[in-house]
């Protein structure tokens, strides 16, 4: 079988800045989201620890052993043998030179584990699967960090249509799937079972009900894009399971927080111009929509035909892909709502204080009703604290990127990058 061709990703820039300035880097995120072939892109030399038992051993009894090689050295899974990060730590002290070690997890370990952070000696970054852009999906017409700094003209097209984004949901940003045309959701169900059955108990070592697991992603995959709430969620796994209790749910949700499966949006806090109680839950998210329709068992013909559903998950993958293109222009995603239900869809918020809201609308007739809630945000935010927006978007599965009169921008996700 011809080995599969590698996309460049944006996390390749991020990681060759990193290696720069740092001893190490520490890759995390998601499985199969492509963190190693990334950092053997930039690797000199390689150790796979689960590739050989004894690797494990040799970390117990003489782990800077398993650090010798041509820099940087890639150590993939360091949590398997989880020596090595004080080890690293130890030699980026001795060596006093940058770029020496690649870390790669896939899985946060336990607290223990890690007794001192690395600070100073171990930078981090977090991978996702690929977004539009990285598999060339997108055009990439259209610039955030050129949005940002006022220098983008407006006026492209995307070449997506609405079935195609359906098929993209369900295939995911998963480089293997990507590379893969033929491969379609199948290597989602694959990760989504792998999940259920194995994943979520390498976090600590407890063992969990793969039922219980299962239960737990299908609600969170009913309820992604909301602010639904543990209690409801408690529900839904209640409605199979009248045994399970609001600790235990926790438990589940954390050990898929930590092996990066869901990653909830959490609520932005703005200066306000009046008095308004802003909503500090976080909306229910996961790393990739591919993993809400594996669980749910659903293809693109029946997203096509559940409209309601399909609006939530495109809302998902416009999540999945401003997190990325946002986090390599150093800033994060929120979401906004307040008591009087004004409600924003993302937040994009940049570390020196820029920011930018966006509405996400899979159909081009809701651009007015997107484009009057972010004018209404805009006028309730205390400008004067916070600096007016860089600019307002209507993302949407549409094929025309323009700006309107009123300035507001409406680009396709088809046409967006970093």
């Amino acid at each position: 079988m011809k080995a599969a061709e590698y996309y460049p990703r944006i996390g390749d820039r991020v990681l060759e800045k990193k290696l720069q300035i740092s001893g190490a880097v520490l890759i995390e995120g998601a499985k199969w989201c492509g963190k190693t072939e990334t950092a053997l892109q930039a690797a000199g030399s390689v150790l796979f620890i689960q590739e050989n038992p004894q690797h494990k051993e040799m970390a117990k009894m003489m782990p800077s052993l398993l650090l010798e090689g041509d820099t940087p050295r890639l150590i993939d899974e360091w949590q398997d043998a989880p020596e090595v990060w004080d080890a690293v730590r130890h030699a980026v002290d001795r060596r006093k030179q940058t770029g020496q070690f690649i870390l790669i997890g896939s899985a946060t370990p336990r607290d223990e584990v890690k007794s001192h952070s690395g600070i100073g000696r171990i930078s981090r970054m977090l991978m996702r699967p690929m977004s539009l852009f990285e598999s060339k999906e997108s055009t990439g017409d259209v610039s955030l960090r050129a949005l940002f700094e006022g220098k983008q003209e407006i006026g492209n097209v995307s070449t997506l249509n609405i079935p195609q984004i359906a098929r993209i949901i369900c295939r995911g940003g998963w480089p293997g799937a990507v590379t893969q045309p033929d491969a379609e959701g199948a290597l989602a169900i694959d990760y989504t079972e792998l999940i259920v059955e194995e994943d979520i108990n390498s976090v600590d070592g407890v063992e969990r009900n793969p039922l219980r697991v299962r239960q737990v992603l299908r609600s969170l995959a009913r309820n992604i894009s909301t602010l639904t709430t543990a209690t409801t969620i408690l529900g839904d796994v209640r409605a199979n399971d009248i045994t399970i209790s609001d600790h235990t749910l926790e438990s589940y949700l954390n050990a898929l927080r930590r092996i990066f499966v869901v990653e909830d949006v959490p609520a932005w806090s703005p200066s306000l111009r009046s008095r308004t109680t802003i909503r500090t839950s976080h909306k229910r998210q996961l790393v990739d929509p591919s993993i809400a329709t594996a669980i749910m068992r659903m293809d693109a013909s029946r997203l096509l035909r559940d409209l309601e559903t399909f609006g939530f998950l495109f809302e998902s993958l416009c999540t999945r892909d401003l997190r990325i293109y946002t986090q390599v222009n150093d800033g994060e995603i929120f979401h906004y709502r307040d008591k009087n239900d004004l409600e924003v869809d993302l937040i994009i918020s940049l570390h020196d204080g820029r920011w930018a809201p966006v509405e996400v609308k899979l159909g081009e007739h809701q651009i007015e009703e997107a484009a009057a809630n972010l004018i209404k945000l805009k006028n309730k935010v205390d400008t004067s604290r916070i600096g007016e927006p860089s600019f307002m978007m209507v993302l949407t599965g549409g094929q025309y990127a323009y700006r309107r009169p009123d300035g507001i921008c409406v680009v396709p996700l088809g046409c967006l990058r970093d």
